[in-house]
């Protein structure tokens, strides 16, 4: 177990590459469509795409299992909410991977009996509830992170006004001042930890493709791979620079 979860591992960086030349593919193939291309250039890239998506799928063959391995490490975390938040979006994850191997094996003709739409339907099922605990992570740790960042400052400002001679009130009395405070507050945040900023833009990315194929929000063509490539780009960029991907 342990040698093929370090191969799958391995082969992430190449599957992100191939999704990100996927839906660059498919942002093509809508640029070109809308311009009034010629058909024949526009089944042509749409070709590219569908064969960049299969390649895709054969590179996260097993991709379950490390998937699993992941939610076995995250059971031992000592704060609750990312125990459960990090374990739940694993497990989906190995859902969502198992569901998409299927729909590899059905479309390569190993499983032709396979209903490609139920179980695609159901992956991206999977796929949109491991987005949303993940986001919920990330909501948590900027919550955790902003209340810190407050207490720093209020105690700064405290030490302030009493080496003023002057008692210390609140700042802002105003719901567009406190408004003001909270975004800046936020922005803080996320300015001073870039694994969690990457973290939450590639989520929010993500979260539009299942959604889109679900029928939750529709969209277009081309904002579902717009979404795709920018969050494959900021996945390629944390693999390659470990330092800023979220952890634990």
């Amino acid at each position: 177990m342990d040698s093929w979860v370090r191969f799958t591992a391995q082969s992430q960086g190449r599957e992100r590459i191939f999704r990100a030349a996927q839906y660059a593919s498919a942002l093509i193939a809508y640029s070109l469509q809308r311009s009034g291309a010629s058909p024949e250039l526009v089944i042509c890239v749409k070709q590219l795409e569908a064969h960049l998506s299969l390649a895709r799928k054969l590179f996260r063959l097993g991709n379950s299992a490390e998937a699993l391995e992941a939610a076995k490490r995250a059971i031992h975390l000592s704060d609750l909410v990312l125990r459960f938040c990090i374990t739940v979006s694993h497990l989906n994850r190995a859902m969502y991977l198992g569901c998409d191997n299927l729909l590899w094996a059905g479309k390569v003709g190993l499983a032709t009996a396979l209903d490609q739409e139920k179980w695609s339907q159901r992956s991206f099922r999977y796929y949109l509830f491991a987005l949303i605990m993940n986001l919920s992570r990330d909501a948590y740790e900027i919550s955790v992170l902003a209340q810190r960042e407050a207490q720093v400052q209020s105690k700064v400002e405290a030490e302030a006004d009493s080496s003023n001679g002057r008692p210390s009130c609140a700042s802002a009395t105003l719901l567009a001042g406190r408004v003001r405070a909270h975004l800046g507050l936020l922005c803080h945040v996320l300015r001073a930890n870039p694994p969690l900023l990457l973290d939450v833009l590639k989520n929010c990315c993500d979260l539009f493709i299942p959604l889109d194929r679900l029928g939750l929000l529709k969209t277009s063509p081309g904002v579902v791979a717009f979404c795709g490539l920018s969050s494959s780009i900021l996945s390629i960029l944390t693999i390659s620079q470990p330092w800023l991907k979220l952890k634990p």
